[in-house]
């Protein structure tokens, strides 16, 4: 099925996918991180990577997708990355999950 094919070896257009969630900032980072809440320009929660207990040095900047855990160090330029780190999945398939989540095809050359 040409689909299947694709699906594994087409590649990835990360900067249509970051774009589409960045305008979507605030619904995408709602349903990674429901328990958070919103302080501004930022999504503050807690780690769900980690045994982290209150909210507060995890962030999400709602407008430009960089997250941060300032306990622990990791951090992320865009909300793929911030997938692949609650998903534990490796980038490519971050944004494939990404992607399908915000209703776009995620490959090079694919309609929206």
């Amino acid at each position: 099925m040409n689909g299947d094919r694709h699906h594994r070896s087409g590649r990835i257009d990360f900067a249509k996918v970051n774009a589409v969630a960045q305008s979507n900032s605030d619904a995408v980072v709602r349903a990674l991180l429901p328990d958070g809440r919103r302080e501004g320009a930022e999504w503050v929660a807690r780690n769900p990577v980690r045994s982290d207990h209150r909210p507060g040095s995890f962030k999400v900047n709602l407008t430009t997708g960089k997250w941060a855990d300032f306990s622990s160090g990791d951090r992320g330029g865009d909300l793929v990355s911030l997938v692949a780190l609650i998903a534990a999945l490796p980038q490519r398939e971050a944004a494939i999950r990404l992607a399908e989540t915000l209703g776009i095809n995620p490959f090079e050359g694919g309609d929206r």
